[in-house]
């Protein structure tokens, strides 16, 4: 691999935080300028920097279809406050109209981390569904599953695994001779985990988008990869104007387009496939329709850009008719590292570096005040010369987690670039708020104790 190449693990401890790079290597969207409804603070400050597809989701709430969000939550520690940050998202989907799944990893729990099943239920129920409670997710629109109980997920997962192989997982994790087996099975669960809610058992087909950091990207592109190879209907810009419809006929659709024992082709069929084509369309309320079966495809001249979505979700009902699986690829969109409290990586195994949401008030105040500063090494020089607030702690909580007033946010950034305020007064702001946003989850914690188990869908009870 080229040395200059960002290389993202999902269970590495070190990750690159060259955001700008991760978005031009890994193909993502800035999601700078990009036009959101009710944004929250972690989209007006970029800390929800890029995406992919988001446009599909917003497509489907312009035009009033429903979609979904799924997230997901290893049970294996506590929360701390970068959890929080996927739950705000989440949240903030749900509100503007989205049903919201949320997989328990216990299988992948069991595997990697030694965790049981028992104690993976107990610890998903009593800290990180307790806590979606407390944070305001809405119970009814809210599945919460387990993955050793959901078989759908494991089937799927099975299912789509004869679409990759190992090759494409050194080339999308890294993986080589020395690879835990374990590690190997895991995304392939993940990947019944992102697409399984598009079942229709399960909500049926519809745009869902994963809001995730950065490091699980790797999930996600294998995921969009497996999907988009199980489709039978591609759409692309036509040469000239418009879109174009092209089939994909494999071992699993052959027998539907037309393709027999021989290898030769009955006409018959492929007619009435691309026929089923044209009323699909058709119903779309389009009427220059130009058909070409001999050629495999259907011309759509006046479509636009706009009009993808609508075709696509056409076309994959259409595919689910003729017995196929009909995915969509999952949209995504991705967060910056929290940093933790030491300057390194915020990690649950390391208690000195985050803030875990059941922290009392007096350990709230005792892990900021050791925080890691952006100070000068002197309070004459940081008079002199000013503080970084890029790279203090205190800061930076209240920018990713405590403080909603941008312009106060501004405020406290441009006092401490100037040395008119101290680091220990920075660490006394974040105090204060943080003390105030803990207080408030408890309190709201043992108001919604009560619903933690309305979370939990029919086959995890």
């Amino acid at each position: 691999m080229d040395g200059d190449e960002i290389t993202i693990d999902p269970w590495g401890s070190a990750q690159s935080t060259d955001y700008d790079r991760i978005i031009e290597q890994f193909g993502l969207t800035s999601l700078d300028g990009w036009p959101l409804e009710n944004p929250t603070k972690l989209h007006r400050r970029g800390i929800v920097f890029a995406h992919r597809d988001l446009d599909v989701v917003q497509e489907a709430q312009r035009t009033g279809d429903g979609f979904g969000v799924l997230t997901g939550l290893m049970p294996s520690g506590q929360m701390h406050m970068g959890h929080s940050m996927v739950v705000e998202q989440v949240k903030w989907f749900q509100q503007q109209g989205a049903d919201v799944s949320i997989a328990v990893a216990d299988l992948e729990s069991q595997a990697t981390r030694g965790i049981g099943l028992e104690e993976g239920r107990r610890t998903a129920l009593s800290e990180y569904i307790a806590h979606y409670a407390a944070m305001g997710l809405d119970p009814e629109q809210t599945q919460v599953y387990f993955q050793s109980t959901r078989h759908a997920v494991q089937r799927l997962g099975f299912h789509l695994g004869k679409r990759t192989n190992l090759s494409e997982f050194e080339a999308i994790y890294g993986f080589n001779g020395e690879t835990n087996l374990a590690h190997v099975q895991a995304p392939m669960v993940q990947v019944g985990d992102i697409l399984h809610p598009q079942m229709e058992e399960f909500g049926g087909l519809r745009p869902v988008v994963v809001p995730v950091g950065v490091d699980q990207d790797p999930h996600l592109r294998l995921t969009r990869g497996l999907a988009t190879k199980t489709n039978w209907f591609n759409i692309k810009p036509a040469p000239s104007v418009g879109l174009m419809i092209s089939t994909s006929v494999h071992d699993e659709n052959a027998h539907v387009f037309g393709r027999q024992p021989n290898g030769r082709l009955d006409k018959n069929k492929v007619a009435e496939v691309f026929q089923k084509i044209v009323e699909a369309v058709a119903n779309l309320g389009f009427s220059d329709i130009i058909s070409n079966p001999k050629q495999g495809h259907v011309h759509v001249p006046s479509a636009t850009t706009r009009d993808r979505h609508g075709l696509r979700m056409s076309l994959l009902r259409l595919e689910r008719n003729l017995g196929g699986l009909g995915l969509m690829a999952p949209s995504s969109t991705y967060h910056h590292f929290a940093v933790g409290l030491t300057g390194s990586k915020m990690s649950s195994s390391q208690p000195k570096t985050t803030l875990f949401l059941r922290d009392d008030v007096a350990t709230v105040e005792k892990k900021i005040k050791r925080a890691f500063s952006g100070s000068q090494a002197t309070v004459e020089e940081h008079r002199r010369l000013g503080g970084n607030p890029d790279i203090d702690v205190a800061y930076q909580y209240m920018m990713y987690f405590f403080e909603d007033d941008d312009a106060y946010l501004a405020e406290l950034n441009a006092k401490y670039r100037s040395g008119h305020l101290l680091a220990g007064e920075m660490k006394q702001e974040c105090i204060e708020r943080a003390v105030a946003w803990m207080s408030h989850l408890g309190e709201m914690r043992d108001q919604t104790a009560h619903l933690v188990n309305d979370f939990l869908a029919e086959d995890s009870r």
